[in-house]
């Protein structure tokens, strides 16, 4: 991963921005490798050696829960699924932040949870300056839209997908709306970023399953969840001053 800062820029000092592209490239993958980040919920009062083991087997926390995580801001806050805390009762929350190509573990500190949304939003006291703008709130993204995604388990393994439906702006809408995708997702992969050709941040992964007897989990759909960023900027305002 490099490390070279790729900027977004929806348009600035009156100029017309580019269209965008029929296709996530090398930008939109070069902003996701940058912005790599999972969660992982551990007993383990740290895991900074299997961060630097690069998550090697022999080195991972036996009791270790998680899945992956969007950068949503500078100043450390970062946006997962709900479920992937199910199990953070007693335990501690860890952020590893793909800061650039190179990783940081923090502890992190839950700030807001939905389970009905299946979204989590987390803090760390870290500055995160690779870090996901949204997609544009008022701007309409129809199905077809093409995407991909940055959740740890298969982010980098899969190509290119589709939205399988649409989001209407967040003017219509402001609650939360989920929609679907037509990449198949894997555990891992929950709380990780759905990002557009531009390298926006649509939504947030969320798998669906159907669970058989045997208890064997079969992936039957996979869905994003896009809350209002209305709401998330106010969440992370009122954690701000709460915390100064």
């Amino acid at each position: 991963m490099s490390g070279l800062a790729c900027v977004l820029v929806f348009g600035s000092c009156g100029q017309v921005p580019p269209p965008d592209p029929a296709s996530p490239g090398p930008m939109a993958r070069q902003i996701v490798a940058e912005r790599l980040s999972a969660v992982v919920v551990t007993g383990r009062d740290e895991i900074g050696g299997w961060a630097g083991s690069r998550f090697s087997a022999g080195a991972a926390p036996g009791d270790a829960d998680g899945g992956s995580a969007a950068p949503i801001s500078g100043d450390g806050y970062f946006l997962t699924a709900d479920h992937v805390l199910a199990r953070m009762e007693g335990r501690n929350v860890f952020v590893i932040y793909g800061r650039g190509g190179r990783l940081v573990t923090k502890k992190a500190r839950v700030v807001w949870r939905s389970e009905a949304s299946d979204l989590a939003v987390l803090h760390v006291p870290l500055l995160t300056p690779y870090f996901y703008r949204w997609t544009p709130p008022e701007r309409w993204l129809p199905e077809g839209t093409e995407i991909i995604h940055g959740g740890i388990a298969t982010g980098f393994k899969s190509a290119p997908g589709k939205m399988l439906s649409s989001l209407e702006p967040e003017g219509v809408f402001t609650r939360n709306r989920r929609f679907k995708i037509d990449i198949p997702l894997e555990p891992g992969d929950s709380g990780g970023p759905v990002v557009d050709a531009r390298g926006g941040l649509v939504g947030i992964n969320s798998a669906v399953e159907f669970l058989v007897p045997m208890e064997t989990a079969f992936f039957v759909d996979s869905e994003g969840n896009r809350p209002s960023t209305r709401m998330i900027e106010s969440v992370m305002a009122e954690d701000r001053a709460r915390n100064r």
